[in-house]
């Protein structure tokens, strides 16, 4: 391309040039005392903000930090000019504005700034999602870089909806400890009056390839699955599951989690939410009052309650640390599934499969938390954003007019009753369903590893809540080669397929829904059996068993099994309890104990490191394994990891004088 084309500017542009400006009008409202005391940077940022059109006149109000996910970009119409990643963050900024209008309407001075963040589904099988699970811990750390460079604000409000998103922005806001927070979810997007969810949709190219599905059905469908351009998918996946929590740990407004993005009773929301801070903030109620220990576990039950995303087992415990709270372990999980019934049927677990709209109509976390209270499952003395407890919310909510106008919205609207969707222990337990998840162990994974194990389909339980599968394994040493297998009619009903060297040092812990949802969806699915040091996407279902540990590539038992090694699963859908073991092969059958020797004698098997890996994620997996790895919520442990350097430094060093000795 010739330059005076690439760089092509009118005389008459050039000549409209300007060097100078009249400035803003107006004085600073400076005092003797603040040109006495105040930081330069204090007195500069007065100046900032008339430049950016502030009238100097309203600079006196506080300062309120609005934090969003935003991406893409509109026309004055709204129509794009530039598309964000997903839904979950191309509606967000009407969320903000109408939290800044509100603020201001009261005499405040909101600041806007925005760290996007990417879809776990565009990213699926693509080695974005190397990027995925490692972005949560950046975002949140630029988040508090960005809280922390506006030393003036008095309060933070975050706005955030999807998988990584959402809970970096709460790892975020839990940081601050003496600052008042709040938390907007970004609410959900709505199912097509004809076709599939978001989350089936994303198997066609699986369904196809096994001519379950035309060409025409897969574009038709495809074309129709995002039926409204905001908000997460329509499935209790991670999205909706951390918007879930974020209202269970008192950071959100009751009934705020999974509202229909792009709707008023949505924007509604986000001026309540920036009412609720100002609120917080003359209250002086501070995020440490809100996240306590006793908050950590309702969200806990909640989750339980709900049948959540197993990807919440990595961001609570995270949460928790961020908080200074006590990091539960897998022996707090497991109590907690003991204890607490699956009380929502949504997707992707059912048994009946509503979409996440219907849940909030139904109740939403409140409706679910009145369950719960009832059950005594949950601390209602913590402090929420409401400036409230919450068994205040509850009680409000027990005889809103809100609660029943939302009831009958969802009978007029698609004809269902709320008690489909929520329901009591008792309900729940006459529709067959089960607590959330197992915690299977064994000789393949002695660290542990995880099951959504109420979404099992029901055919393959036995009648006393037993899933039980042995088979030869067929192993494979990546995604990728597994979803060629699958789509080439390489696995059949009763396979039992190994997937390994996937884990934080493989792949950045790489979600595996390619291969899950491909499972979920084909007709012969339900009988194969996936075993993985890989995570699942929030909308997995079936008989997966993700996070083994140790993982392949750190000497994990699951990095040395081989074809035609015979394994046992065992899992207790019903005391949620569950055994995987290598079992040695048809020939020559051993013992769980035997197995145990064999795999520790035996070389690993010739994973490494995906090609392509980047430094960023081989960098964070490090530091997170050396903080306690994925079991305790895959966060930097400063301190830990400092003594680690330190003691690196030292062995180097004497290493070096040896050398120099010799």
């Amino acid at each position: 391309m010739e330059m005076d084309h690439l760089l092509s500017t009118s005389s008459e542009t050039i000549d409209h040039i300007q060097t100078k400006a009249k400035g803003p009008e107006g004085k600073l409202p400076l005092t003797d005392a603040m040109l006495r005391n105040s930081p330069s940077g204090d007195l500069f940022g007065l100046s900032q903000n008339v430049g950016m059109g502030w009238s100097p006149n309203n600079l006196r109000g506080k300062e309120i930090l609005l934090l969003s996910t935003q991406g893409g970009m509109k026309d004055s119409n709204g129509f794009p000019i530039a598309l964000g990643y997903h839904t979950g963050h191309w509606e967000v900024d009407q969320l903000m504005k109408e939290a800044a209008i509100e603020i201001n309407r009261a005499g405040g001075i909101p600041f806007a700034a925005y760290v996007s963040d990417p879809c776990d589904g565009r990213s699926q099988g693509t080695r974005g999602m190397f990027d995925s699970f490692p972005y949560r811990n950046d975002a949140a750390i630029v988040y508090r870089r960005l809280i922390r460079s506006l030393p003036t604000r008095k309060a933070v409000v975050g706005i955030a909806t999807c998988d990584k998103g959402l809970p970096a922005m709460m790892l975020a806001l839990a940081s601050m400890h003496d600052l008042p927070t709040v938390i907007i979810p970004g609410g959900v997007t709505l199912p097509p009056e004809y076709g599939e969810d978001a989350g089936k949709i994303q198997t066609i190219g699986a369904r196809y390839s096994a001519n379950e599905i035309t060409l025409e059905e897969a574009a038709e469908l495809g074309c129709r699955a995002c039926a409204t351009p905001g908000g997460g998918c329509q499935f209790l996946g991670t999205a909706a599951t951390a918007q879930v929590i974020s209202e269970a740990l008192g950071l959100s407004l009751p009934h705020s989690a999974l509202a229909p993005s792009g709707q008023d009773i949505w924007r509604e929301m986000a001026r309540n939410s920036a009412r609720a801070v100002i609120e917080m903030e003359k209250m002086r109620v501070t995020t440490k009052d809100i996240l306590t220990d006793a908050s950590i576990h309702n969200a806990m039950v909640v989750h339980a309650a709900f049948g959540g995303s197993t990807n919440l087992l990595l961001h609570i415990p995270a949460i928790a640390h961020a908080a200074g709270c006590t990091i539960p372990t897998v022996d707090d999980w497991i109590k907690v599934n003991r204890q607490t019934p699956r009380l929502v049927s949504v997707l992707p677990n059912g048994p009946e499969y509503h979409p996440t709209i219907r849940a909030y109509l139904a109740g939403g976390v409140p409706e679910v938390m009145l369950h719960l209270r009832n059950l005594g499952l949950l601390n209602e003395d913590v402090m929420t954003v409401t400036g409230k407890t919450l068994r205040e919310n509850l009680d409000w909510w027990e005889q809103s007019e809100r609660r029943k106008q939302m009831k009958n919205r969802l009978k007029m609207a698609d004809g269902i009753d709320a008690s489909e969707v929520i329901m009591s222990k008792e309900q729940a337990k006459k529709k067959g369903m089960t607590s959330t998840i197992t915690f299977p162990t064994g000789n393949i994974a002695p660290e542990g590893s995880v099951i959504k194990s109420t979404s099992i389909d029901k055919e393959k339980i036995d009648e006393n809540g037993i899933f039980y599968h042995k088979a030869e394994v067929k192993v494979f040493t990546s995604e990728r080669d597994g979803i060629r297998a699958i789509r080439q009619g390489r696995i059949a009903a009763g396979d039992i397929m190994i997937v390994s060297g996937c884990g934080p040092l493989g792949t950045g812990m790489e979600e595996t829904y390619q291969l899950t949802s491909a499972l979920k969806h084909l007709s012969f699915g339900k009988h194969v059996t996936l075993i993985t040091d890989a995570r699942f996407s929030g909308v997995s279902t079936g008989a997966c068993i993700g996070h083994v540990g140790p993982e392949g590539l750190a000497d994990g038992p699951i990095g040395k099994l081989r074809d035609g090694d015979v394994v046992e699963v065992k899992i207790d859908t019903v005391n949620l309890e569950g055994r995987v073991n290598f079992l040695g092969t048809k020939d020559t059958p051993v013992s769980p104990e035997e197995g145990t020797q064999i795999l520790r004698q035996r070389q690993q098997n010739n994973i490494k490191p995906a090609d392509g890996l980047p430094d960023d994620t081989r960098l964070w997996a490090a530091l997170q394994k050396v903080s306690g790895g994925t079991w305790r919520g895959s966060v930097y442990d400063v301190d830990r990891i400092i003594e680690v350097l330190e003691a690196g430094e030292k062995a180097l060093g004497k290493s070096e004088n040896e050398v120099e000795v010799l």
